[in-house]
């Protein structure tokens, strides 16, 4: 058996939140996994909160940061959308990085990497902090969802989207034609991944705009 490491330890864990989601996390059934006792765990983090960190890192540290040529907004845009594949296969990834307090080191380093795109792309210091809040959580790839998508098949979407025309009619008559197109084309409907390229793309445009405006004129404040 191969000896215990952090980094064997950090490999494991990302593992078992992969098959078991982050509930299914504990340093117990990690131990189990490992073949260890538990308390061999402590020896290389010292407890819960030190191991999602860690698989934060892990997941967000292989996000691909190498250097880019060209125009920022192709740039960012292709990193950002990295991101986004990196973490759909950990879908519990983001969910992990939402509970944290503080940016890790990892998120940090990614972070500071956006900001540079933006910074050697013309921006100032000012307009690249209004953009980094303006992506908010989308600058790693996710973002926050009014309503859960998945959380039914278009049949039961457009019973309840009915159910409710008289109360909520525009609505309804949204939810309606995303039931509908769900169950009539293939790749439209609600496509979280259009939708997010959708909004991206938005903010990508507004930021341009803002930025070239900005040459000829004061900073927004």
């Amino acid at each position: 058996m191969a000896r215990l490491s952090r980094e064997r330890v950090l490999e494991a864990a990302v593992a078992l939140a992969d098959e078991a989601g982050l509930d299914g996390l504990s340093m117990r059934r990690l131990a189990t996994e490992l073949g260890v006792v538990p308390m061999a765990l402590y020896k290389h983090v010292a407890n819960k909160d030190e191991l999602l960190d860690g698989i934060i890192d892990t997941v967000v540290g292989e996000i691909d940061l190498g250097p880019v040529e060209g125009d920022w907004k192709p740039a960012v845009r292709a990193r950002i959308l990295t991101a986004r594949e990196q973490l759909l296969r950990h879908p519990w990834a983001s969910s992990a990085i939402e509970s944290r307090r503080n940016p890790t080191p990892a998120v940090m380093t990614y972070m500071n990497s956006i900001i540079g795109l933006f910074r050697r792309g013309g921006f100032s210091v000012n307009l690249a902090h209004h953009a980094i809040h303006s992506l908010g959580s989308r600058i790693l790839g996710f973002s926050q969802e009014l309503f859960d998508d998945m959380a039914a098949d278009p049949e039961t979407q457009e019973a309840a989207a009915h159910a409710m025309k008289d109360t909520f009619p525009w609505l309804a008559e949204l939810a309606l034609q995303v039931a509908h197109d769900e169950k009539s084309i293939v790749g439209s409907g609600c496509d979280d991944q259009f939708e997010f390229e959708f909004a991206l793309d938005l903010l990508l445009d507004g930021f341009e705009r803002i930025h070239q405006s900005a040459r000829s004129g004061p900073q927004p404040r």
